[in-house]
């Protein structure tokens, strides 16, 4: 069984950080795409990040480039969204995502959503004034 385990997400003054790690289990951390997605209230989900093992591409929304930095540890079966610099619009429920097997999940362009195998619980981040 496919399991992916978010942690790390709170409540956090504006200008903080925060580091949220995606444990996944039951899959090979071979050709795989890992996205991290959000979703704030009344919102539709957005793409924010991903990355490719295939080629080594990362993506980032306009919204978070510059501050957010994705990265995994396949010997951890690990995934990671360093979050820095955060501001009251960043608050949403964020969610990590897999490919298993292949990467056209991260684009250059952007996330495909439509990529994407497994999907975690989901953890709240919250940034006060």
């Amino acid at each position: 069984e496919v399991q992916l385990v978010e942690s790390g997400g709170g409540l956090v003054q504006a200008g903080g950080s925060l580091r949220l790690s995606c444990v996944v289990s039951g899959v090979i951390f071979d050709d795989y795409a890992i996205g991290w997605f959000r979703q704030a209230p009344g919102k539709e989900r957005e793409g924010i990040s991903c990355a490719s093992s295939s080629d080594g591409k990362t993506y980032y929304a306009d919204s978070v480039k510059g501050r957010f930095t994705i990265s995994s540890d396949a010997a951890k079966n690990s995934m990671f969204l360093q979050m820095n610099g955060l501001k009251p619009e960043d608050t949403a429920v964020y969610y990590c995502a897999f490919e298993e097997g292949s990467s056209f999940g991260c684009l250059s362009s952007g996330v495909n959503y439509a990529k994407y195998d497994y999907w975690g619980q989901g953890t709240q981040v919250t940034v006060s004034t």
